[in-house]
C-alpha cells in the first residue's frame, strides 16, 4: 500500500511538472507572437506619425487639399484600423462624415518650394504626355485634374493645392484611378491632403472566395482554395453582372480616351463589387499604359520567353538574334479576364446556355497576341459573350 502511495505521488509529481512545462511553453511562445506582432504593427502602421507630418506642411502652407481641414483643423477625418503591408504605404479604413473609405499615404516627402501656379498645366500636360504618350485629348484631361486640384471648390488652384495634386500624379494608382474613375470602374476619389488621399470604401472583396489570414494561406493547398472559393460565391446572375463589369472594364481600356493600357494581373483579389454587383478594380497598380509597357519590354535584356515578363502575367517573347524581349504582349486583356471568369461563371451556369458559354469563354481565351493586331475578332468575340450574358439576365432583378 505504501509503495503504491509512493508511486501515485510520483505519477502526480510528473503530471504537475508537465503541466508547468507545457504553461510555460504556451506562454513563452504566445508573448513571442504578441511581440513579432507589435513589432510588425509599430513597423508598418505609423498614421499619427504620418498625420502630424503631413498637418504640418499644410499648417505652414505648403499643400492643401479638399481633406485637409477635416484632417487637422475639424478633426472630422479619422484613420480607422490599419491595412498596410509595407511601411512605405500607410493604409488605414477612415471615416469622414457619412463616408467609409480606405485611406493611402505614401510616406515620402515632396520639396517644399515649388513652381508657379501658371506653370502647372504645363508640368501636368508633360507628365501625362510622359505616362500616356501622344495621346489627342490630353489636354481635357488636364483639365479634368485640375478641376480636382481645386479642393476648396474657389475656381482657382493655389500653389499649395497644386503641390499636392503634383504629389499625387506622381503615384501611377491615383493617376490611372482618375483615368478610369468616369467609367465607374474604380473607387470613387474623396479628397486628399498632400500625399494623403482617400477613396470609397468597396463593401466586397476579393472577387469571389475568402481572404484567408496569412498562416492559413500559406498551408492551404491551391488545388482546395481554389474549390472552397466557389462556395462562397453570389448568385449566377450576381456573378454574370459582376463579370459584365470585368468585359466592361477590358473594353474601355483597350484603346479607350487615354489610349491603350493593359491589365497585368487579373487575380481576384484585385477586384471587388459593390452592393448593387457592380465591379471596382481595387488595385489600379494592375494597370499599365501600354506605351510604359513597351518601353520597358524593349529595355529588358533576355535568354529565353519567361525573361519577358511585366508584373504578373504581361508577358511578351524573346527575339534570340537580339536577346532583348519583343515589344508585342502575347496576350490581350480580354483573354486573361476570360481565364479568370472560366470556372467563375461556369460554376452554377443555367443548363440551357452553359454549353454555349463555355465554347465562348474557350474561344475567348485562345486570343493570342496583341489586341491591336486583331480588332475585328477581339470586338466579336466580346460583344458576343456580353450579349450572351446579358439575355440571360436582363429579364431578372439583377440587371
Amino acid at each position: 500500500m505504501r509503495r503504491y502511495c509512493e508511486t501515485c505521488v510520483a505519477r502526480i509529481s510528473f503530471v504537475r511538472v508537465k503541466y508547468l512545462f507545457l504553461t510555460w511553453l504556451t506562454v513563452l511562445v504566445g508573448s513571442w507572437v504578441l511581440y513579432v506582432q507589435y513589432s510588425t504593427y509599430t513597423e508598418l502602421c505609423r498614421g499619427h506619425e504620418c498625420r502630424n507630418a503631413i498637418c504640418d506642411k499644410y499648417r505652414k502652407g505648403i499643400i492643401d487639399g479638399s481633406a485637409c481641414s477635416s484632417l487637422c483643423d475639424k478633426e472630422t477625418l479619422y484613420m480607422g484600423r490599419c491595412l498596410s503591408t509595407l511601411p512605405n504605404n500607410q493604409v488605414y479604413t477612415g471615416s469622414w462624415g457619412d463616408h467609409d473609405g480606405i485611406i493611402q499615404a505614401p510616406v515620402f516627402d515632396k520639396p517644399t518650394r515649388g513652381t508657379s501656379v501658371e506653370k502647372f498645366r504645363e508640368m501636368v500636360f508633360n507628365h501625362l504626355k510622359s505616362k500616356l504618350g501622344e495621346q489627342a485629348n490630353l489636354a481635357s484631361l488636364v483639365s479634368q485634374i485640375l478641376s480636382v486640384a481645386d479642393g476648396n471648390r474657389d475656381g482657382r488652384v493655389s500653389l499649395p493645392e497644386a503641390r499636392s495634386t503634383w504629389a499625387l500624379l506622381q503615384m501611377d494608382e491615383v493617376l490611372l484611378g482618375l483615368l478610369l474613375q468616369d467609367r465607374g470602374h474604380t473607387p470613387r476619389l474623396l479628397g486628399y491632403c498632400g500625399d494623403l488621399y482617400m477613396t470609397e470604401r468597396i463593401p466586397y472583396g476579393p472577387l469571389y472566395g475568402l481572404s484567408l489570414p496569412w498562416p492559413l494561406a500559406s498551408w492551404v493547398p491551391s488545388g482546395v482554395q481554389r474549390t472552397v472559393d466557389q462556395w462562397f460565391t453570389p448568385s449566377w446572375p450576381r456573378k454574370a453582372k459582376i463579370s459584365m463589369g470585368l468585359l466592361e472594364l477590358v473594353e474601355d481600356v483597350f484603346h479607350g480616351t487615354y489610349g491603350s493600357f493593359l491589365i497585368c494581373d487579373v487575380a481576384a483579389a484585385r477586384f471587388g463589387y459593390t452592393d448593387r454587383h457592380e465591379l471596382r478594380l481595387t488595385d489600379t497598380r494592375a494597370v499599365v499604359p501600354e506605351d510604359e509597357f513597351r518601353r520597358a519590354m524593349r529595355a529588358l535584356r533576355c535568354e529565353t520567353d519567361a525573361d519577358c515578363v511585366y508584373g504578373t502575367d504581361c508577358r511578351t517573347s524573346c527575339d534570340p538574334s537580339e536577346r532583348r524581349c519583343r515589344e508585342e504582349p502575347v496576350q490581350p486583356n480580354l483573354a486573361k479576364a476570360c481565364g479568370a471568369l472560366k470556372d467563375y461563371l461556369l460554376r452554377g451556369a443555367p443548363a440551357a446556355m452553359r454549353e454555349e458559354l463555355e465554347r465562348q469563354l474557350y474561344a475567348c481565351m485562345a486570343l493570342k497576341g496583341n489586341a491591336g493586331q486583331m480588332n475585328m475578332e477581339h470586338s466579336l468575340i466580346l460583344n458576343n459573350l456580353k450579349a450572351l450574358l446579358w439575355r440571360q439576365i436582363s429579364h431578372t432583378k439583377d440587371s
